[in-house]
């Protein structure tokens, strides 16, 4: 293998997914999202975000983790296998953050996309893209 080709692969093995990956990746997590900044056209690297859970009781969102984007965007193991249950959970992206860091005004300080499942056995992906002016998300594959 060249001296180019080398980083190149690295690069793609990062942004697919190794066979390395360890048990809290995107492959045996039952929830994943992934930020890209439209802007630049690249992955949007060091977002901060939290995931909460809706309690019935009291209506009040639960903080189950805090994280950030890894160098792809991603942030692969919000979850550990058998942590998600039927229930309306909440993403929240600290958009400001990330576009204070860069130099740039934003309109949005932060992106909530909250979400209910129903059926627990099933994988989710939340994916974010996202602009100064705008957003948009959709469930993944």
């Amino acid at each position: 293998m060249s001296s180019r080709t080398a980083p190149r692969l690295l690069t793609l093995q990062r942004h697919l997914g190794s066979p390395q990956d360890s048990d809290m990746e995107s492959g045996s997590s039952p929830l994943t999202t992934h930020v890209l900044d439209t802007t630049s056209g690249l992955p949007a690297r060091g977002l901060c975000l939290r995931l909460s859970q809706l309690k019935n009781l009291g209506q009040q969102w639960t903080e189950l983790r805090k994280s950030s984007t890894d160098m792809d965007g991603r942030c692969p193991g919000l979850l550990k296998p058998g942590q998600l249950k039927p229930g309306t959970y909440k993403l929240s992206f600290d958009t400001e953050g990330y576009w204070t860091k860069r130099g740039q005004e934003s309109f949005y300080p932060y992106v909530e996309v909250v979400f209910t499942v129903t059926n627990d056995s099933q994988k989710f992906h939340v994916p974010l893209l996202l602009s100064p002016w705008s957003y948009t998300t959709y469930r993944g594959s």
